[in-house]
């Protein structure tokens, strides 16, 4: 007889819900209140990468605002000036890391 054993351990910490803190599908208001951030990384190609997902977005989210921002080097952390315009442009982000 063959016995097939899951090697799967169950979860050692209890399952929570996630919330959004933005839920842009449900954002009203002006573009402004609907702005989505596209942070590149500096890596080649990277913010051809975000043409592609602000596409996507804007077909899904019709209304909302995109900016574009970019680090220009992947090794190193958003600079403070620019993580200060981010936080005040924008209600969410997405950033492109990778290569």
């Amino acid at each position: 007889m063959i016995e097939f054993v899951d090697p799967r351990a169950e979860p050692a910490t209890p399952v929570e819900p996630y919330e959004l803190a933005f839920d842009p599908v449900v954002a009203h208001g002006d573009a402004d209140d609907r702005a989505i951030g596209l942070l590149a990384n500096g890596f080649q190609d990277s913010e051809v990468f975000l043409d592609h997902v602000e596409k996507a977005l804007a077909a899904e989210l019709p209304g909302a605002k995109f900016h574009r921002y970019n680090k220009h080097n992947a090794s190193s952390v958003i600079a403070d000036p620019m993580l200060d315009t981010v936080v005040a442009e924008c209600k969410a982000v997405v950033a492109a890391y990778g290569h």
